[in-house]
């Protein structure tokens, strides 16, 4: 139940916001300065960090793709 409020706050973050957050999790893990239980749930969190910028980003693909689609369409018609 935990992961899913963990999602939803992950939902509510910008990629920016979920990138800036991804970056520092992927240096304290390089650290190697946190516990093994703690670099566990800071993987898990970057995990589902990871899948919401993907989301974010493949969406943004969708929103030019369709725009220029349109654009296209415009010219021609």
């Amino acid at each position: 139940m935990k992961q899913t409020s963990d999602t939803q706050k992950i939902d509510k973050l910008t990629f920016e916001e979920s990138l800036d957050e991804l970056n520092e999790i992927v240096n304290k893990l390089d650290n190697g300065e946190t516990s093994l239980d703690e670099s566990i749930k800071l993987y898990e969190r970057g995990l589902l960090l990871k899948k919401h910028c993907e989301k974010k980003l493949k969406n943004a693909e969708y929103k030019i793709k369709k725009v220029s689609e349109d654009s296209n369409e415009k010219d021609n018609g």
